[in-house]
């Protein structure tokens, strides 16, 4: 007789499966407001879009990356929610927007309930902190394709802005100032190179370095930090943000520059973090590669005219002026110096 299959000897537990979303329908629940019709558990999610008179949709995909093998190593999960949920909102939010809610997709080799929980829990953190519902997701076991503890995360939000306020660089002119509010560490770029220079045990990870006043893994573990709350009551005053991701600087100012204007920036204007000079201390990384990796330390732009710069930094007392706009230095669309 032919042995018989099932799909959990295959490697996929649909009980496991029905309990962990449950326990993710539960945990969303509580970043439900009246607009929310229909979350987690439903075939669809269903949001009453209202409040705005000419909305313009904003959305945006990211993952964490291979921040997510540290948290492997180190056994801590859920800050790598809070990571996935404050980058979109970061990204949404440098066209002004509101974030309206957010889906997650969990993907892993073998179901285990207590880390997405861990995964869940840092997402709907998040999500309250900026008042963005958490909807729908979806929890995928995969074996074969992922091995081991390995999973991925990614996240996807929609957002609004009223369409006469959508802020896309466009009136930044020569002489704007350009201010720079402090990351909370690598956020979630870079950790490849990372990985590669310090290794993913725990045994290295576990290391105390002085400098950082903690363990290393607990340092690159700092959860990516969101700039929403404290910057939406400034937009009126603000031209354009650039929130500094995978490319740093070199790829993200640019890209709300006007074209003719260069972004010159002061190195010097901030102290460099403990974590990144330790970084590139022993990987031994050439200046300039880590201004193209890493944030080094300023997680997000802000561009203003120069009548605004107080407006800004008497409120925020962590931000810094770090540079300005010229007229275009030849074909270099930004300089730091």
């Amino acid at each position: 007789m032919a042995n018989k299959h099932t799909y959990a000897a295959a490697g996929v537990n649909i009980d496991l499966a029905r309990e962990v979303k449950k326990r993710i329908a539960d945990l969303a629940q509580s970043t439900y407001g009246p607009e929310v019709l229909s979350g987690v558990g439903f075939f669809g999610g269903m949001y009453d879009f209202k409040g705005f008179k000419q909305p313009v949709l904003v959305s945006h995909v990211d993952g964490v990356g291979t921040k997510i093998k540290i948290a492997l190593a180190m056994g801590k999960h859920d800050t790598i929610g809070m990571d996935i949920v404050n980058h979109c909102v970061n990204d949404i939010f440098t066209c002004g927007a509101t974030p309206l809610f957010f889906l997650d997709y969990i993907a892993m080799g073998k179901l285990v309930p207590e880390r997405v929980e861990a995964i869940v829990r840092g997402l709907v953190k998040a999500c309250r902190e900026v008042g963005c519902a958490l909807m729908s997701g979806e929890t995928a076991e995969m074996p074969g394709i992922y091995t081991g503890d390995d999973y991925d995360l990614v996240g996807f939000i929609i957002g609004a802005v009223e369409k006469d306020r959508a802020m896309m660089g466009k009136t930044i002119a020569a002489s704007d100032v350009i201010i720079g509010l402090p990351s909370s560490g690598p956020h979630t770029n870079g950790y490849s190179l990372v990985r590669r220079i310090f290794g993913e045990t725990k045994a290295k990870l576990d290391v105390y370095y002085p400098e950082l006043g903690r363990k290393l893994g607990e340092a690159l573990l700092e959860p990516h930090r969101c700039y929403y709350n404290e910057l939406k009551p400034h937009l009126p005053v603000i031209k354009g943000l650039a929130h500094i991701t995978g490319g740093a600087y070199y790829k993200n100012i640019p890209r709300i520059l006007p074209e003719g204007l260069t972004a010159r920036v002061n190195s010097k204007a901030w102290t460099v973090p403990p974590l990144f000079q330790l970084i590139q201390k022993a990987g031994n990384v050439d200046s300039n590669e880590m201004y193209r990796v890493f944030n080094m330390g300023i997680g997000m732009v802000v561009v203003c005219a120069p009548p605004n710069v107080t407006k800004i930094t008497s409120v925020l007392p962590e931000a810094k002026v770090i540079g300005e706009v010229v007229k275009a230095v030849g074909d270099k669309r930004i300089i730091i110096e």
